[in-house]
């Protein structure tokens, strides 16, 4: 079990140096400017304010690395999607993100998309990015608390179509507000984090 409350800021990272390796798994969660990623984070962890909520969408422009009890580090990605940011900022990110994306650090994606509507094109394109590491992948569906029950297999559908998921990829309907959905995902990662530290353990030892 992980103790959620042993949680600390690393660093905000730049450049491939910044980067930790230390084989410890990477968490990374990637959104939207305005889909609630920092406040998905923070009811995982059931903080506050622990990823910073930003007054505008976009606020988040390094990727932001968190330390889990020690065990797995929480990876926040860049808000994509968000207009009023320079053509010069957004192609540093991207050339960050392709940077990170290209070490084979990530061990798990976890990307928020928005229940409510169709995903976006650079929804799809994140999805992709994730899907091409190989490594295991669920998405986060989002302001579960904005839709009636009777939306919810019908815009489940439109994800997993939309974004052309593979069956073994899991859509986790969620909510920010009410903590619907915390349970499912919180067990997905730790049953990851447990996952990564028994393959590290049988690794042979160089």
């Amino acid at each position: 079990m992980l103790n959620l409350h042993k949680a600390e800021f690393i660093r905000s990272a730049v450049k491939t140096a910044d980067f930790p390796s230390d084989g410890l798994p990477q968490i990374v969660f990637a959104g939207k400017s305005n889909v609630g990623k920092s406040s998905t984070i923070n009811k995982i962890l059931n903080r506050r304010n622990f990823a910073r909520v930003g007054g505008q969408p976009g606020k988040t422009i390094h990727i932001n690395f968190f330390e889990i009890d020690k065990q797995t580090y929480f990876v926040d990605l860049p808000g994509y999607g968000y207009a009023k940011v320079s053509k010069s900022e957004r192609d540093r990110w991207g050339a960050l993100l392709e940077t990170y994306f290209g070490t084979g650090l990530i061990t798990l994606g976890l990307q928020i998309v928005d229940i409510r509507h169709k995903p976006t094109a650079d929804d799809k394109v994140m999805a992709d990015c994730f899907l091409s590491t190989g490594q295991p992948f669920a998405i986060i569906a989002n302001k579960l608390d904005k839709i009636k029950k009777s939306q919810l297999a019908g815009n489940i559908a439109c994800i997993r179509e939309t974004l052309l998921l593979p069956e073994d990829v899991p859509v986790i309907p969620f909510s920010a507000e009410k903590g619907t959905g915390r349970d499912e995902v919180l067990a997905l990662i730790e049953a990851h984090v447990a996952a990564c530290a028994a393959q590290a353990e049988d690794a042979p030892e160089l």
